[in-house]
């Protein structure tokens, strides 16, 4: 069966084609992006302001358009933060329906959570064991932690690394008294929400999920992406401490000449380390095993598992 899921996130409107069926693992066959930066086109109320909603139909008739072209049987579409807290956020999701045919349902932080965690959980598998999850957007840092397929405990916080970049590092601005502000902005944070995620043992594996994660990976020493998805790949604390303040000294056009940083995400990467820094030093975590797959994996999964037979052939 060949799936699409549309992912309509703070940054981008990205499309993921798989071909799968119950059981096995989904093989991507084609992916478009656009880069929307929806949490960057709002008025002073926080509502997406009329040109974004304009280009918002834009990119999901267009990913539509691909679906169809690459035989999609099914579209599962969804939309995160920016959507999400928006005050016409369900006028430009009904305006959406209406004009595109997609009907992109709204997660909430916590259901982003469940459903990454419930992705990385079919990555590392049950050896695992207790695992701990992070993952960074562009509006949200979601943290999730238990033993099972479903999180014990899921948690979404404001820490994305679009919105901490508009707060406290605007227009590529990285100052050390900057970069202080949002470390401490993000401390508190994270204190206030932390504890529910520690638990009586220490987990047993960290992961990062997300491209943030996997940018900063690369950035300290991973293998790239050409080596392929089941290369183990890891992000340590140590070089994470080290790379802030080089990232930050390089500036906005320096940080886009480095090799594994894409252009749309070279302007909030130091807020994306910083945010990865705090919360690795907020749950006592020295290293973080990288997963290729988050929360679109996510979605599809669960979507496998409703057309799963009780009893196989």
């Amino acid at each position: 069966m060949r799936l699409g899921v549309l992912d309509v996130g703070s940054n981008t409107v990205h499309l993921l084609v798989v071909d799968a069926h119950p059981g096995a693992s989904p093989v991507p066959t084609a992916s478009h992006k656009r880069v929307l930066r929806l949490a960057e086109r709002l008025d002073a109320e926080g509502a997406v302001r009329a040109e974004g909603v304009d280009d918002l139909l834009d990119a999901v008739g267009s990913a539509r358009q691909v679906a169809t072209s690459e035989g999609v049987e099914e579209l599962t579409g969804f939309a995160t933060s920016a959507l999400r807290e928006a005050p016409n956020g369900p006028e430009a999701l009904e305006r959406v329906r209406r004009e595109t045919g997609v009907a992109l349902q709204v997660l909430s932080g916590g259901a982003e959570a469940r459903l990454t965690f419930f992705a990385v959980r079919r990555w590392f598998g049950w050896s695992a064991g207790r695992m701990l999850v992070l993952d960074i957007g562009g509006g949200s840092l979601e943290l999730a932690v238990g033993r099972d397929e479903d999180a014990d405990v899921a948690l979404s916080v404001p820490l994305g690394a679009g919105r901490t970049t508009r707060s406290h590092l605007a227009e590529g601005v990285t100052r050390p008294r900057d970069v202080a502000g949002l470390r401490e902005h993000a401390r508190d944070v994270l204190a206030a929400s932390t504890g529910r995620l520690r638990g009586d043992d220490p987990p047993d594996l960290a992961v990062g999920s997300s491209k943030t994660f996997r940018t900063l990976g690369r950035l300290t020493g991973a293998a790239p992406a050409r080596e392929g998805a089941h290369v183990p790949r890891e992000l340590r604390r140590d070089a994470l401490q080290e790379l802030v303040p080089r990232l930050a000294s390089l500036g906005p056009g320096g940080r886009r000449r480095l090799e594994g940083v894409s252009q749309a995400r070279a302007g909030q990467v130091v807020a994306g380390a910083v945010v990865a820094l705090e919360a690795m030093r907020a749950l006592d975590l020295e290293r973080l095993a990288l997963s290729p797959w988050a929360l679109r994996e996510g979605v599809i999964l669960r979507r496998l598992d409703a057309l799963a037979p009780l009893v196989g052939r």
